[in-house]
C-alpha cells in the first residue's frame, strides 16, 4: 500500500475531546471507522454509544454514509495542515425500548 493511500483521521467528540488520530487506508469504509469509535470510546463519558448504528460521522458538514470509503469522504481542498482529517462524532442512542 502506498503512503498517499493512507489517511489520518481524528474523531472529535461532543465534549471537544478527541479519539485518535488513527491511520486508515482510503478503501476503509465509514462503517469500519464507526466500529473503531465504539470500541475505543473513552471511559467516563456521560454519553456512550452501545452500537455502531448509534454513531453518526460528520465531515465537512455532511453526514457520512456507512458504505462510503474514506477516499470518497476526503475533501480534496479541505486538507488540514499535517494531513489529519477531523470528523465530528454524534451519538444518537436508539429510542426503541426493548420489550420484556
Amino acid at each position: 500500500m502506498r503512503e498517499e493511500d493512507l489517511v489520518d483521521i481524528k474523531f472529535r467528540l461532543y465534549d471537544g475531546s478527541d479519539i485518535g488520530p488513527f491511520r486508515y487506508s482510503a478503501t476503509s469504509t465509514v462503517d469500519m471507522l464507526k466500529q473503531r469509535i465504539v470500541s475505543d470510546w473513552p471511559k467516563g463519558k456521560t454519553i456512550v454509544p452501545k452500537a455502531v448504528n448509534e454513531v453518526k460521522l460528520i465531515s465537512s458538514g455532511k453526514i457520512l454514509e456507512n458504505d462510503k470509503t474514506v477516499g470518497q469522504c476526503k475533501v480534496p481542498f479541505g486538507e488540514v495542515a499535517g494531513g489529519i482529517i477531523i470528523m465530528h462524532v454524534v451519538v444518537q442512542p436508539s429510542l426503541a425500548k426493548t420489550k420484556t
